[in-house]
């Protein structure tokens, strides 16, 4: 196990704080919590392990559910180790240089496998309801990192 900088601490919280503002941007979708908390997390592969990139989404969708008043309640939780999924498997194809497919899987599990467990905890109309929502708000975080990724890109080169 490494050990973790202080660098490699400092941008985490960075990128914590920037879902944090990603959290206030709300996307009117139905569930309150659809936020742009994701696009952050996204970002923070070019420059954190996958484990603490998946970190900056499970805090990231914390925040963003606080300011949308926790609508799911201690549900928050499961959606907050899903998001850290999520984005840890996008980090994982990134690391891999699967560019392409990273994307996909990224919109599929957040927009589509995050929500099977509603499905059997809560109902299916929730499911259904909210998957299209989901889906939407999981490609717009995703554009807006595959957007911002190149600049960064250019910027890591510069300060690493």
């Amino acid at each position: 196990m490494t050990k973790l900088s202080t660098q490699k601490i400092t941008l985490a919280a960075l990128f914590i704080s920037l879902a944090a503002v990603g959290g206030m941007i709300k996307i009117p979708l139905g569930v309150a919590s659809i936020a742009l908390d994701s696009l952050p997390a996204l970002v923070a592969v070019l420059f954190l392990s996958a484990p603490l990139a998946g970190t900056v989404a499970a805090l990231g969708h914390l925040i963003s559910a606080l300011f949308g008043g926790m609508p799911l309640g201690p549900f928050h939780l499961i959606i907050a180790l899903e998001m850290w999924a999520a984005v840890w498997i996008f980090a994982k194809l990134h690391a891999a240089g699967k560019n392409v497919l990273k994307w996909p899987v990224f919109v599929l599990c957040n927009g589509v496998l995050a929500a099977i467990p509603f499905y059997f905890l809560l109902s299916p109309a929730f499911f259904y309801v909210s998957v299209p929502g989901l889906l939407v708000a999981a490609s717009i975080n995703a554009a807006g990192a595959a957007i911002v990724m190149p600049f960064m890109n250019k910027v890591g080169e510069k300060v690493w």
